[in-house]
Protein backbone atom coordinates (compact mmCIF):
# COMPACT_ATOMS: atom_id res chain seq x y z
CA UNK A 1 0.00 0.00 0.00
CA UNK A 2 1.47 3.36 -0.70
CA UNK A 3 2.31 5.97 1.31
CA UNK A 4 -0.10 8.35 1.81
CA UNK A 5 -0.01 12.20 4.11
CA UNK A 6 -1.77 15.01 3.49
CA UNK A 7 0.39 18.01 2.57
CA UNK A 8 -1.21 20.53 5.03
CA UNK A 9 1.70 23.14 4.50
CA UNK A 10 2.39 25.31 1.21
CA UNK A 11 4.37 23.23 -0.81
CA UNK A 12 6.91 25.14 -2.98
CA UNK A 13 8.89 23.85 -5.97
CA UNK A 14 11.95 23.82 -4.02
CA UNK A 15 10.40 21.25 -1.95
CA UNK A 16 8.99 19.40 -4.41
CA UNK A 17 12.32 18.79 -5.92
CA UNK A 18 13.77 17.70 -3.10
CA UNK A 19 10.97 15.58 -2.36
CA UNK A 20 11.78 13.41 -5.97
CA UNK A 21 14.83 13.44 -4.67
CA UNK A 22 13.68 11.31 -1.79
CA UNK A 23 11.59 9.14 -4.26
CA UNK A 24 8.15 11.13 -3.30
CA UNK A 25 6.13 13.10 -5.37
CA UNK A 26 2.65 15.12 -4.84
CA UNK A 27 -1.04 14.38 -6.09
CA UNK A 28 -4.68 15.36 -5.57
CA UNK A 29 -7.63 13.03 -5.09
CA UNK A 30 -9.26 14.73 -8.25
CA UNK A 31 -8.68 17.83 -10.47
CA UNK A 32 -11.21 19.97 -8.39
CA UNK A 33 -9.63 19.08 -5.19
CA UNK A 34 -7.49 22.04 -3.56
CA UNK A 35 -5.45 19.42 -1.38
CA UNK A 36 -2.31 17.30 -2.38
CA UNK A 37 -0.44 14.31 -0.47
CA UNK A 38 2.35 12.55 -0.79
CA UNK A 39 2.79 9.09 -2.31
CA UNK A 40 5.31 7.03 -2.49
CA UNK A 41 4.60 3.24 -4.15
CA UNK A 42 5.48 0.13 -2.63
CA UNK A 43 5.95 -1.26 -6.15
CA UNK A 44 7.63 1.82 -8.64
CA UNK A 45 7.04 1.62 -12.15
CA UNK A 46 10.48 2.39 -13.86
CA UNK A 47 11.15 2.05 -17.93
CA UNK A 48 14.51 0.52 -18.28
CA UNK A 49 16.49 2.39 -21.21
CA UNK A 50 17.98 -0.28 -22.69
CA UNK A 51 15.47 -2.67 -22.80
CA UNK A 52 12.63 0.03 -24.09
CA UNK A 53 10.74 -1.61 -26.82
CA UNK A 54 8.93 -0.22 -29.67
CA UNK A 55 6.02 -2.30 -30.86
CA UNK A 56 5.80 -3.25 -35.11
CA UNK A 57 2.61 -1.40 -35.48
CA UNK A 58 3.95 2.04 -33.73
CA UNK A 59 6.97 1.67 -35.91
CA UNK A 60 4.95 1.54 -39.42
CA UNK A 61 2.64 4.61 -37.88
CA UNK A 62 5.74 6.39 -37.20
CA UNK A 63 7.37 5.83 -40.48
CA UNK A 64 4.11 6.77 -42.06
CA UNK A 65 2.87 9.52 -39.82
CA UNK A 66 2.30 13.20 -40.76
CA UNK A 67 2.01 14.06 -37.01
CA UNK A 68 5.13 16.69 -35.92
CA UNK A 69 6.59 16.31 -32.83
CA UNK A 70 9.00 18.96 -30.89
CA UNK A 71 9.73 19.16 -27.11
CA UNK A 72 9.05 22.04 -24.55
CA UNK A 73 7.47 24.13 -27.15
CA UNK A 74 4.10 24.69 -25.13
CA UNK A 75 4.08 23.15 -21.77
CA UNK A 76 1.22 24.44 -20.10
CA UNK A 77 -0.43 23.24 -22.99
CA UNK A 78 0.28 19.66 -22.74
CA UNK A 79 -0.24 19.84 -18.51
CA UNK A 80 -3.59 21.33 -19.20
CA UNK A 81 -4.27 18.50 -21.90
CA UNK A 82 -2.90 15.93 -19.52
CA UNK A 83 -5.72 17.34 -16.41
CA UNK A 84 -8.53 17.26 -19.16
CA UNK A 85 -11.14 14.16 -18.66
CA UNK A 86 -11.16 11.71 -21.64
CA UNK A 87 -13.83 9.15 -23.27
CA UNK A 88 -10.40 7.13 -21.15
CA UNK A 89 -10.05 8.99 -18.55
CA UNK A 90 -12.99 10.22 -16.29
CA UNK A 91 -11.62 12.16 -13.93
CA UNK A 92 -7.44 13.00 -13.30
CA UNK A 93 -5.35 13.95 -10.37
CA UNK A 94 -3.75 17.30 -11.72
CA UNK A 95 -5.46 20.39 -9.89
CA UNK A 96 -4.80 24.37 -9.61
CA UNK A 97 -2.05 23.53 -7.40
CA UNK A 98 -0.32 21.14 -9.40
CA UNK A 99 -0.51 23.21 -12.40
CA UNK A 100 1.20 26.32 -10.91
CA UNK A 101 3.78 23.91 -9.58
CA UNK A 102 4.91 22.27 -12.19
CA UNK A 103 4.49 25.04 -14.44
CA UNK A 104 7.27 26.88 -11.84
CA UNK A 105 9.82 23.99 -11.93
CA UNK A 106 9.31 24.20 -15.85
CA UNK A 107 10.57 27.93 -15.68
CA UNK A 108 13.36 26.57 -13.07
CA UNK A 109 14.84 24.27 -16.20
CA UNK A 110 13.51 21.02 -13.77
CA UNK A 111 10.18 19.79 -16.09
CA UNK A 112 10.21 19.10 -20.17
CA UNK A 113 7.29 18.62 -22.58
CA UNK A 114 7.15 16.57 -25.28
CA UNK A 115 4.00 17.92 -27.89
CA UNK A 116 2.52 16.21 -30.83
CA UNK A 117 1.10 18.64 -33.69
CA UNK A 118 -1.49 17.20 -36.28
CA UNK A 119 -1.08 19.92 -38.81
CA UNK A 120 -1.86 23.38 -35.81
CA UNK A 121 -3.67 20.82 -33.81
CA UNK A 122 -1.91 19.70 -30.34
CA UNK A 123 -3.27 16.10 -30.16
CA UNK A 124 -0.87 14.33 -27.84
CA UNK A 125 1.89 14.86 -25.83
CA UNK A 126 3.79 14.05 -21.80
CA UNK A 127 5.39 16.13 -19.49
CA UNK A 128 7.81 15.34 -16.31
CA UNK A 129 10.49 16.61 -13.95
CA UNK A 130 14.37 16.24 -14.83
CA UNK A 131 16.21 15.70 -11.65
CA UNK A 132 20.03 15.05 -12.00
CA UNK A 133 19.85 12.03 -14.32
CA UNK A 134 16.56 10.68 -13.86
CA UNK A 135 13.26 11.84 -15.64
CA UNK A 136 10.06 11.63 -13.78
CA UNK A 137 7.17 10.84 -16.06
CA UNK A 138 3.92 12.81 -14.57
CA UNK A 139 1.29 12.77 -17.37
CA UNK A 140 0.47 11.97 -20.94
CA UNK A 141 -2.50 12.11 -23.28
CA UNK A 142 -4.10 11.61 -26.78
CA UNK A 143 -6.57 13.16 -28.72
CA UNK A 144 -5.47 10.89 -31.95
CA UNK A 145 -4.19 7.21 -32.07
CA UNK A 146 -0.66 6.70 -31.19
CA UNK A 147 0.01 10.19 -30.04
CA UNK A 148 1.31 9.95 -26.85
CA UNK A 149 3.33 6.83 -27.60
CA UNK A 150 5.07 8.58 -30.47
CA UNK A 151 6.14 11.46 -27.78
CA UNK A 152 7.03 8.79 -25.23
CA UNK A 153 9.14 7.08 -28.04
CA UNK A 154 10.80 10.67 -28.84
CA UNK A 155 11.45 10.97 -24.98
CA UNK A 156 13.55 7.82 -24.60
CA UNK A 157 15.36 8.72 -27.86
CA UNK A 158 16.56 12.05 -26.41
CA UNK A 159 17.00 10.39 -22.95
CA UNK A 160 19.53 8.59 -24.15
CA UNK A 161 21.67 10.79 -26.55
CA UNK A 162 21.87 12.88 -23.08
CA UNK A 163 23.14 10.17 -20.99
CA UNK A 164 20.23 9.65 -18.89
CA UNK A 165 20.00 6.69 -16.86
CA UNK A 166 16.40 6.53 -14.71
CA UNK A 167 13.04 6.98 -16.13
CA UNK A 168 10.41 6.62 -13.52
CA UNK A 169 7.04 6.04 -14.79
CA UNK A 170 5.61 5.93 -11.15
CA UNK A 171 3.30 3.34 -11.61
CA UNK A 172 2.35 0.62 -14.53
CA UNK A 173 -0.37 0.32 -17.04
CA UNK A 174 -1.10 -1.90 -19.81
CA UNK A 175 0.12 0.88 -21.36
CA UNK A 176 3.65 1.07 -20.61
CA UNK A 177 4.21 -2.43 -20.27
CA UNK A 178 4.04 -2.99 -24.11
CA UNK A 179 7.35 -0.29 -24.10
CA UNK A 180 8.83 -2.86 -21.30
CA UNK A 181 7.80 -1.49 -18.35
CA UNK A 182 8.90 -3.11 -15.07
CA UNK A 183 7.74 -3.32 -11.20
CA UNK A 184 10.48 -2.86 -8.76
CA UNK A 185 10.70 -2.55 -4.97
CA UNK A 186 11.05 0.46 -3.20
CA UNK A 187 14.63 -0.23 -1.70
CA UNK A 188 15.46 -1.25 -5.36
CA UNK A 189 14.05 1.74 -6.75
CA UNK A 190 16.35 3.81 -3.69
CA UNK A 191 19.12 2.74 -5.25
CA UNK A 192 18.57 3.13 -8.59
CA UNK A 193 17.34 6.73 -8.07
CA UNK A 194 20.80 7.36 -5.57
CA UNK A 195 22.82 6.57 -8.59
CA UNK A 196 20.72 8.66 -11.29
CA UNK A 197 20.96 11.75 -8.81
CA UNK A 198 25.13 11.65 -8.93
CA UNK A 199 25.62 13.77 -12.40
CA UNK A 200 23.47 15.53 -14.33
CA UNK A 201 22.19 15.24 -17.53
CA UNK A 202 19.80 18.12 -19.64
CA UNK A 203 17.98 17.94 -23.14
CA UNK A 204 20.12 20.30 -25.22
CA UNK A 205 17.50 20.35 -28.01
CA UNK A 206 14.65 22.47 -25.77
CA UNK A 207 11.90 24.26 -28.33
CA UNK A 208 13.48 22.58 -30.84
CA UNK A 209 11.49 20.26 -33.43
CA UNK A 210 12.35 16.59 -32.80
CA UNK A 211 10.24 15.62 -35.97
CA UNK A 212 8.23 16.08 -38.99
CA UNK A 213 6.82 13.11 -39.04
CA UNK A 214 8.36 10.44 -42.04
CA UNK A 215 12.20 10.76 -42.44
CA UNK A 216 12.76 12.50 -38.88
CA UNK A 217 11.07 9.48 -37.14
CA UNK A 218 13.03 7.08 -39.09
CA UNK A 219 15.93 8.77 -37.67
CA UNK A 220 14.56 8.34 -34.41
CA UNK A 221 14.04 4.59 -34.72
CA UNK A 222 17.45 4.68 -36.23
CA UNK A 223 19.00 5.73 -33.32
CA UNK A 224 17.74 2.80 -31.05
CA UNK A 225 20.14 0.65 -32.92
CA UNK A 226 23.11 2.97 -32.96
CA UNK A 227 23.16 3.87 -28.82
CA UNK A 228 23.83 1.14 -26.38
Amino acid sequence: MSNEDDISLEITPQVLLRAYACGIFPMAETADDPNMFWVEPDMRGVLPLTGFHIPRSLKKTMRNTNMKVFMDRDFSAIIEACSENSSTRKETWINTNIKYLYGELYKMGFANSVEVYEGDELVGGLYGVRLGRAFFGESMFSRKTDASKIALVHLVAQMKKAGFILLDTQFTTAHLERFGVIEIEKSEYQHLLEQALKGESHFDISGYQLSDGGAMSDSCLQSFNQIS
